[in-house]
């Protein structure tokens, strides 16, 4: 039973290890950032590439009506988009370590969260402050960076 437990977590590594996951980002967005820091601390398989929404990389996949929302996480997952806490909610299943037991909030109604991240989201600059520019990588983060 054991070697069969072991056999389904590795399936499920080598599975994600081979999406395409793009999260947006508010690239002047102090909270935003420090979100992209955490992610990139605890993505050890590399799942996640990171744009700016005011990026070259947003214009080809996310919609006018969305970029213009900088208040609004975006995560596409093999070109699938999510938003907002489902983005979010997303994000933490594909993390390494306790991460993914967030999705017991997969339980509560999708307005109940997003109420929760729009309050957050429209008082991020107030809480959080904002840059004067977009975030620039360090070296090794350059690689997992798209325009």
């Amino acid at each position: 039973m054991q070697g069969r437990c072991l056999l389904t977590y590795i399936f499920l590594m080598s599975e994600r290890a081979q999406q395409k996951a793009i999260l947006f980002f508010d690239g002047v967005c102090t909270l935003c950032n420090g979100a992209v820091d955490f992610v990139i601390k605890r993505d050890t398989q590399k799942i996640f590439r990171y744009s700016p929404l005011q990026g070259d990389t947003a214009k080809k996949y996310v919609p006018d009506d969305y970029r213009e929302q900088l208040g609004t996480l975006i995560l596409s997952i093999n070109d699938k988009l999510y938003f907002r806490s489902d983005a979010v909610l997303k994000i933490a299943e594909n993390l390494n370590g306790l991460w993914p037991l967030m999705r017991v909030f997969w339980l509560l109604p999708r307005p109940l969260r997003d109420l929760v991240y729009r309050f957050v989201a429209h008082n991020r600059y107030r809480f959080f402050g904002q840059k004067d520019t977009c975030r620039i990588p360090s070296p090794e983060e350059r690689a997992l960076f798209l325009p």
